[in-house]
């Protein structure tokens, strides 16, 4: 095997090397020094785009942390803000009770006057907020999302009807804050 690996030594050419090659084709040096410029050039305007890239990628990583933390910024002013357009409307409620409190000879009629006008205010403050009464008819089918059962009593009426509403219940939007508390008709 040995023998073997001398003969294909021997049988390979030497080749001459790169200087050599450069001295013997002065066409070939040439060429190669344009490659070499070629790919200098190259290799520049590639770290430049590199170095473009990851000052775009870190700008935008930037932005996008910017975003988050004013988004929740938002969300936490949001929480805290919530009911500051319901505050706003209860105030003026608030104003009418205490200057009913300070009228020094009241009568009933002034009274009941001002109760009323309170009553106005703070049914137009419930409406600009969305705040809405669940107050179900006489003989209306029981609502099992809206209303609450207190207690099934005889009526002449069909079962499951409401018979009397013993409290007004609230929805915000389309939530139920409270039910409506009502009695209901047995079945005949």
């Amino acid at each position: 095997m040995q023998e073997q690996d001398k003969k294909t030594e021997q049988d390979i050419p030497v080749t001459e090397t790169a200087a050599e090659t450069a001295q013997a084709n002065p066409e070939l040096d040439a060429t190669a020094d344009q490659t070499v410029q070629n790919n200098d050039q190259l290799i520049a305007e590639l770290q430049a785009k590199v170095a473009e890239l990851q000052d775009a990628f870190m700008r935008a990583k930037a932005e996008g942390e910017n975003i988050r933390r004013r988004a929740q910024d938002d969300i936490a002013k949001a929480h805290k803000f919530a009911i500051e357009g319901f505050a706003e409307a209860m105030v003026p409620v608030k104003d009418s009770l205490e200057m009913a409190l300070k009228v020094e000879t009241p009568s009933i009629d002034s009274l009941k006057e001002g109760v009323e006008l309170t009553l106005k205010q703070l049914s137009s403050a419930f409406e600009k907020n969305r705040l809405l009464e669940v107050n179900p008819l006489q003989g209306e089918k029981l609502d099992p999302d809206r209303h609450q059962a207190i207690s099934m009593v005889p009526a002449e009426q069909d079962a499951n009807t409401v018979v009397t509403v013993l409290q007004k219940g609230y929805m915000i939007a389309d939530r139920l804050l409270r039910p409506a508390l009502v009695t209901v008709a047995q079945g005949k």
